[in-house]
């Protein structure tokens, strides 16, 4: 099954990189998982405590590129002061296993990956 390449000539569109590149900085698998652990939806506030070491900035970037590719929701409520709440779409639910998955393969070898 050939999924990397849209001919054999190029490079250009690999699927399985475009993703990987969408995922990969430090923080959305993070907050992908963040977000499924618990009690959801989250508030911004509730998530920069559990994650813990992200910056306001790579937060609410990090939020707005998910939001972006569909992967959560963002729900403004008009009160005073404002609420908004993040939560997974069915899309970023389905990405979940494969990120649980790859976390558990990183567990197993990266001790190995890692040697220098």
């Amino acid at each position: 099954m050939k999924v990397f390449f849209k001919n054999d000539s190029s490079v250009d569109f690999c699927p399985v990189r475009d993703v990987f590149d969408r995922i990969g900085d430090k923080w959305t698998v993070l907050v992908m998982i963040t977000l499924d652990q618990g009690e959801s939806p989250l508030r911004y506030h509730e998530l920069q405590e559990r994650i813990g070491d992200v910056s306001q900035k790579m937060l609410t970037a990090t939020l707005k590129r998910l939001q972006e590719d569909g992967l959560i929701s963002r729900q403004l409520y008009p009160e005073i002061p404002p609420r908004v709440e993040y939560t997974l779409t069915a899309r970023g639910k389905s990405l979940l296993p494969h990120l649980y998955r790859l976390a558990e393969w990183a567990s197993e070898h990266m001790r190995d990956v890692k040697k220098v």
